[in-house]
């Protein structure tokens, strides 16, 4: 470090990801390059030290966002961090709307609900957390920074995903809301991406092995090419959907995935959580239906001759023939992968769960510590 840099004033900014899944992964790309853009955005003339902080394994439910900048607060303090910005998975409803941010002048905190940002949440934390720094340093205020060089209105304008900002502006508490129904879709949207879905269809690989088995011996029985030749596209589909809606059920059933209204969880989160579970696991087994009906066309077309399947259906066949075939024995076969699932290892389904967050290997807290300063 420079002699000049010495001189100036540093101010260290605290990022606290909780729980450590997610959040964490954000909060470790954005620390490496939030000083620079702190310095860009808010000021050249001090120097910005970024730590980084891994909240609880199970953040505390029952008191929203008060409960978190509460916490968040404290471990400022703790660690005499001039400001905390707390980035979490949880998602957050101010006025039955979706809350993408809030910040506490008071508590010189502010947190951020990811799921709330959407798909793309590390794009959107680079644009907001610089603001949410110079917003709660120009309220505290400190004398260090120049005032916010623009409104909270417009800062929130800089965020796709914020529609505006409520609050007492005065007293240094802001709320930056998402719209009703576009807000709400991009939660659920950002809850799916927050619970990782390639981390479940990994995770049900011997599902995939369980229905290709059952498949592969299904193929083998002329009377599932005659259901299929007689069955139409709507009696198809109907089996298909109910093939995927039994083994999303199954998942959850025998995996207890459910998450039940507690005092810790209110029932509105509840629900939240569920949904998310519920969406993470469509989408995981939709893609596993699409590969399974994939292999088996393939595996289709290797063992079944033309001339035998035109023998049994006493009608030419083509391409439409083997993907029919193909797709009643994949939605058949679903059911077997059910079964298999039950031999999956516990902890890869229960991270399907988005009211889970088992604890990852390798995170360290920033007193461990990895520490970001930038000039």
């Amino acid at each position: 470090m420079t002699a000049s840099e010495q001189q100036r004033p540093e101010i260290v900014v605290g990022l606290v990801a909780t729980p450590p899944d997610q959040p964490a992964r954000v909060a470790t790309r954005l620390s490496a390059e939030l000083a620079s853009g702190l310095t860009e955005r808010v000021s050249a003339d001090v120097r910005w030290t970024i730590r980084e902080g891994w909240g609880k394994v199970a953040p505390r439910r029952d008191g929203g966002v008060e409960a978190l900048l509460d916490d968040v607060a404290r471990r400022r303090a703790d660690d005499e961090w001039d400001v905390a910005i707390c980035l979490t998975d949880l998602p957050l409803h101010a006025e039955r709307v979706p809350l993408v941010a809030q910040t506490s002048a008071r508590r010189r905190a502010a947190v951020v609900s990811l799921p709330a940002l959407g798909l793309h949440q590390l794009r959107a934390a680079r644009l907001a957390v610089p603001d949410l720094v110079s917003r709660l340093l120009s309220d505290a205020p400190d004398q260090r920074v120049p005032p916010a060089g623009s409104a909270p209105a417009e800062t929130a304008r800089q965020v796709p995903a914020v529609h505006r900002m409520i609050g007492e502006a005065d007293a240094g508490e802001r709320r930056y809301v998402a719209s009703g129904l576009i807000g709400r879709v991009r939660l659920l949207a950002g809850m799916v991406r927050a619970n990782r879905p390639g981390r479940a269809l990994l995770g049900l690989s011997k599902l995939l092995v369980g229905a290709f088995g059952t498949a592969a011996f299904a193929l083998t029985t002329d009377t599932i090419w005659q259901m299929g030749d007689a069955l139409g596209g709507l009696r198809l589909t109907v089996i298909m959907l109910l093939g995927l809606g039994a083994l999303v059920a199954w998942l959850i059933v025998a995996h207890d995935l459910w998450e039940k209204p507690t005092r810790e969880t209110p029932a509105e989160l509840a629900r939240l959580f569920n949904l998310g579970t519920i969406l993470t696991l469509t989408l995981a087994t939709a893609v596993s239906y699409v590969v399974l009906l994939v292999g088996t066309v393939l595996v289709g077309a290797l063992l079944i001759d033309t001339s035998v399947l035109e023998q049994t259906l006493q009608q030419s066949v083509g391409l439409s023939d083997y993907l029919t075939l193909a797709w009643i024995t994949s939605s058949l076969a679903t059911v077997g992968g059910a079964i298999g699932s039950g031999l999956e290892n516990e902890e890869t389904v229960r991270a399907a769960a988005y009211g889970y967050h088992p604890q990852p290997d390798g995170w360290q807290d920033e007193k461990a510590g990895r520490v970001h300063s930038g000039s």
